[in-house]
């Protein structure tokens, strides 16, 4: 069995998947792993974060993940990274990085994040539709998320800070560190980038990443980047459509064509979605079965059915968001018998999309720029730091408004069943709680 002290250190000291959803890393560990794959693909364009990092403490990296391999007994340790980025570190495909991990060369194509086709590049291994990476033996975790998971286990050291890129249409771009909680106009503000009317801030990458108000919104732990980008390129215009004009696009000229299915990194893995009976559906009731709608749950929201294949500005990716909320509502979701066989297509390695050309296709290439690493942690003297960072139940706040608190002090405790706590990035004075935040200025 595991040894339990590992998991509660990473609950304990409320490490998260720094990369994604914001899984909690504890709830991944599970007996039977055999290999832990390391994500640092960064396969979003304009993103620099974990190719920092990697430059800067891929011993801390490599350390954290010896940690979680020795004490869940998992054999194999692979660092997948985009093979281009690789070699500029001078990582060589294959390199042991330690006794048990070597280096993994990921092709320069889009989405290579998307945990399902990561791991089917990088070991071979397909997971069952619906199903959880451990089922084939194999555990994932972001790059950042093992350094954190070090300091916890090493240092109870709690997550406190987030690295980050800001970058996009800006004079220069920056990789750097910045309290959670920290409002994203502040840190804009310590970097000298301003957001023009004509543009958006973005969390996360151009294709996956929402747009967020900078005056309201702040870094949490799941923030990868802040990109500030056009409103007219076809990355932002995406994202400001309302559901409802979506609908009626799809439901008025949609051709059939079946692009979007063709295309789909998902699809091409042999998984039973085809983006465009999801878009049929729309036309009529009749088109709508039970097992078409679960389909929708295995969009890994990659956005390719949207801005690189159709003809007809339709968005695929948008019609199954709609489901995917029905579906997460009435807690459905498309799961794979144990005795189904799922095959990837043949073609898959010939329809993949490269990088530069989604670059192109998302109106993203020229903004592209190498990062500037600001080493020291961002000063903040107001942070909120917000009880739903996580996958699972909101962190309970434990403190109460005029409490004097320190970095690193508990604010918010987990939650029962799956759940994380929260703790407090700057030194000072908290001046507002309610259940979704805790507000603390020097």
């Amino acid at each position: 069995m595991l040894n339990t002290n590992v998991k509660q250190a990473l609950q304990t000291q409320g490490v998260v998947g720094a990369g994604g959803a914001g899984f909690p890393t504890y709830a991944k560990l599970a007996d039977g792993a055999e290999i832990l794959l390391i994500n640092a693909v960064e396969c979003e364009p304009l993103m620099y974060t974990d190719f920092t990092l990697t430059r800067e403490k891929l011993s801390e990296i490599v350390e954290g993940m010896r940690l979680i391999m020795e004490y869940a007994k998992i054999p194999t340790g692979l660092f997948a990274i985009k093979d281009y980025r690789a070699l500029k570190l001078g990582l060589e495909d294959g390199a042991a990085l330690a006794d048990g991990i070597t280096v993994k060369h990921i092709p320069n194509v889009y989405p290579m994040g998307d945990e399902i086709n990561l791991i089917y590049q990088a070991t071979g291994r397909l997971v069952p539709p619906g199903n959880l990476p451990i089922t084939k033996g194999v555990i994932v975790m972001n790059a950042e998320t093992v350094y954190n998971a070090r300091e916890a286990i090493l240092f109870g050291t709690p997550v406190t800070e987030k690295w980050l890129t800001v970058g996009g249409d800006v004079k220069e771009a920056f990789t750097l560190r910045a309290p959670v909680g920290m409002r994203i106009r502040d840190v804009l503000n310590f970097v000298g980038v301003d957001v023009p009317e004509t543009h958006v801030v973005i969390d996360g990458g151009p294709s996956m990443g929402a747009i967020k108000n900078p005056d309201v919104d702040v870094v949490t732990k799941t923030t990868k980047a802040l990109l500030i980008l056009p409103k007219t390129i076809p990355a932002v215009l995406n994202k400001l459509r309302t559901p409802e004009d979506n609908l009626r696009r799809a439901a008025s000229v949609c051709c059939q064509c079946t692009r979007c299915t063709d295309m789909c990194p998902r699809h091409l893995l042999g998984y039973p979605i085809e983006p465009h009976k999801m878009v049929r559906s729309t036309l009529s009731a009749a088109q709508m079965t039970p097992e078409l709608v679960k389909t929708a749950s295995l969009c890994c929201g990659c956005d390719i059915c949207e801005t690189f294949a159709c003809c007809q500005d339709i968005s695929p990716m948008a019609i199954m968001k709609e489901y995917k909320a029905i579906l997460a509502k009435n807690k459905m979701r498309y799961v794979a018998g144990a005795d189904e066989v799922f095959t990837p297509n043949p073609d898959r390695d010939y329809r993949m999309l490269s990088a530069q050309k989604w670059k192109e296709v998302m109106g993203v290439a020229k903004f592209d720029k190498h990062t500037t690493l600001i080493p020291d942690l961002l000063p903040a003297r107001r942070v909120e730091i917000r009880t739903s960072q996580h996958i699972g139940a909101p962190s309970i706040p434990v403190v109460k408004a005029g409490d004097t608190v320190t970095a690193g002090q508990l604010v918010a405790e987990a939650a029962n069943g799956l759940s994380l706590p929260q703790y407090a990035s700057i030194a000072g004075k908290v001046t507002y709680v309610d259940a979704t935040k805790i507000i603390i200025e020097v």
